[in-house]
């Protein structure tokens, strides 16, 4: 996609819904990279907290320029879409307003897309961080990978650990433009969509090194994937992933990923009777050979006995973290 010789300049896109505690940390994380080559734009999806407001004291302390556009409330996607189309830079890299970069992370992208200027989509390993502790992603790439060109379902498959997210990919614009970028109608799971079109096309580069903090603890009320939500067909990404049947033929890694990633999105959905002629359907067409053996168990046994385990672990758990609680508060 890029010329050896073209200066390669970054369009950052965040899209802001209520994140006044978190918008700082994201915003100084970009600021404070060692590369400046990069425009920052910020997408108020019609924020009712402060984040608007908290946006523009820091622009009033900041030597850098930061765009806002302010719209409406119409979902994450559609503000990444606006924020790619006001880009005027040649790659634009997503971060989502409650995560951060490593400071040299656009500085090491930009080194990767020099190295593979053919790329569709360049990556960069992130940790989840939760209660304050850093996790790395256990991306499945063999031992001693550290960049380069990867098959990207095969490495998602390989241990379920997404290898991208929003806030460590970055693409060309011209190509994301050219893909139409997330679909607004998708809820849960629009990323991973926009990745699949892409990777069947194009391919996908990836550094092995933590440079993006995945935010856990952001209220699960505000996430879009809230284990407490039900998502409808036209909304949720398993039901749109039946476009990719002739390819999933063509593609066994692609097919041994699809298969996972339904069996395990659709289970809650199976065991309560959401959507359940949409989710027969698809579960269908799932190999079980490529579906790990507890997942495939909670499938075969009665749905009511199913639903008992779990409704048990959710209680013990509730108990066990009751009483570490005590026990912490007994030292103290």
């Amino acid at each position: 996609m890029a010329g050896k010789n073209n200066k390669i300049d970054f369009s950052v896109i965040i899209p802001l819904y209520n994140k006044a505690f978190h918008i700082p940390k994201a915003i100084h994380s970009v600021l404070n990279q060692t590369c400046q080559d990069f425009e920052l734009i910020v997408v108020n999806d019609g924020s009712t907290d402060d984040s608007l407001k908290i946006v523009r004291q820091i622009i009033q302390l900041s030597d850098k320029p930061i765009n806002i556009h302010d719209q409406s409330n119409t979902g994450v996607s559609t503000a990444r879409n606006n924020g790619a189309r006001l880009a005027t830079n040649d790659y634009i890299a997503f971060l989502d307003a409650d995560d951060w970069w490593h400071p040299s992370y656009l500085s090491e992208m930009k080194q990767l897309i020099e190295r593979h200027p053919e790329a569709g989509i360049y990556a960069a390993k992130y940790a989840q961080v939760k209660h304050g502790k850093k996790k790395d992603a256990v991306i499945g790439v063999p031992d001693g990978f550290s960049s380069g060109y990867i098959n990207y379902f095969a490495v998602y498959a390989k241990t379920m650990w997404m290898p991208l997210f929003p806030s460590s990919a970055i693409m060309p614009r011209r190509l994301f433009l050219d893909y139409k970028g997330f679909k607004p109608e998708i809820k849960l799971g629009e990323d991973f969509e926009l990745w699949v079109r892409l990777a069947l096309k194009y391919p996908v580069t990836f550094l092995n090194k933590v440079l993006v903090f995945y935010n856990q603890d952001v209220d699960v009320s505000d996430r879009g994937v809230s284990p407490k939500r039900f998502h409808t067909p036209e909304t949720h990404f398993v039901y749109h992933l039946e476009q990719f049947k002739e390819d999933e033929r063509k593609n066994p890694d692609l097919k041994i990923l699809l298969d996972r990633l339904k069996a395990d999105a659709l289970l809650k959905y199976h065991l309560h009777g959401i959507n359940p002629e949409e989710t027969r359907k698809v579960l269908r067409n799932i190999d079980l050979n490529h579906i790990p053996p507890s997942i495939r168990r909670q499938y075969a046994y009665p749905k009511t006995l199913v639903r008992m385990y779990w409704h048990i672990k959710k209680k013990l758990s509730g108990a066990k973290q009751l009483l570490l609680r005590q026990m912490a508060d007994t030292k103290n």
